[in-house]
């Protein structure tokens, strides 16, 4: 298991394969769980609980990046963003690449075996979707939706963590994470528009084309009116609204610059971070507004 690159430490280049060197990917992730499963648990949620779905979102989302850039091996050294990612640049081993992956996978089932059957068995489920989002861009238009449709599982499998059941409030809340996902992971597509196009790589942003800055807009603001009703459904307190409130501003400012004639390249990066920043501000939304009156 040693790097093909010698200028850099196994270790080092292992970290990276796992995005461990890019936060804001690892917490986007992490939040649509925390969310729920403080939502679910009306702000109190026991902490060895927290502890495990933050541990096992970030075991999953390290298996994730694995297993899509073992797929996109050959791919991704045709773009610009890509290119130098440890098995695009051959700076580790395939096998590397799947031993990492399986022992990631392998995390997060030990972490799953604490929860309740009907969580395990979410996990389990959210396994194939998981590993299809690679392959939906070679033949699914939209494969945004795949990978969003991976998000949500994070929802379910955290509040059912809580409650060992799903309910209305639980659907709300993944049709939100839903729509959302689509929302920032379009604008990180945009970002790869005539890399993907040369390759003949299907993305959200390829597929709205034009209107792609709409959609994104249309899918925000979708987010927005799923957290309204849930925020209702569970009468949280004014706190939440607050944060809702700053969080659709911020929704309605990406969509604005989204739409400007010329978007400096730097923005698609910066809306995706933001984004990571808009999830935490709801999260203590959330928590607040769930223990104060």
């Amino acid at each position: 298991m040693q790097s093909l690159n010698s200028s850099e430490p196994t270790w080092l280049t292992v970290l990276r394969l796992l995005r461990w060197d890019k936060p804001a990917g690892r917490l986007i992730l992490m939040i649509p769980a925390l969310w729920a499963v403080f939502l679910a648990a009306q702000g109190q949620p026991p902490l060895p609980l927290v502890g495990t779905i933050v541990l096992g979102s970030l075991a999953t989302s390290a298996a994730g990046c694995v297993v899509n850039d073992l797929w996109d091996r050959d791919l991704d050294p045709e773009v610009e963003r890509t290119k130098n990612r440890p098995l695009a640049s051959r700076a580790l081993s395939v096998t590397t690449g799947i031993v990492v992956a399986i022992a990631s996978l392998a995390c997060a089932a030990v972490l799953a075996l604490y929860l309740n059957p009907l969580s395990f068995w979410l996990c389990v489920a959210a396994v194939p979707i998981i590993i299809a989002y690679p392959l939906a861009k070679r033949f699914f238009p939209v494969p945004q939706l795949v990978l969003s449709l991976a998000w949500g599982f994070a929802v379910l499998i955290s509040w059912t963590a809580v409650t060992r059941h799903l309910e209305p409030a639980t659907w709300l809340l993944w049709g939100a994470v839903v729509l959302w996902t689509l929302g920032f992971d379009t604008v990180y597509a945009m970002s790869d528009r005539e890399d993907d196009r040369r390759i003949g790589i299907n993305s959200s942003a390829l597929f709205f084309g034009q209107y792609a800055p709409l959609a994104v807009g249309g899918f925000f603001a979708g987010t927005a009116v799923l957290l309204a009703v849930l925020g209702m459904n569970l009468h949280l307190s004014a706190l939440f609204w607050l944060t809702w409130g700053v969080a659709l501003g911020v929704w309605l400012w990406h969509t604005v610059q989204l739409n400007r004639e010329t978007v400096p390249h730097p923005l698609y990066a910066a809306v995706f971070r933001q984004n990571v920043v808009i999830g935490f501000i709801l999260l203590a939304g959330m928590i607040l507004g769930s223990l104060l009156p």
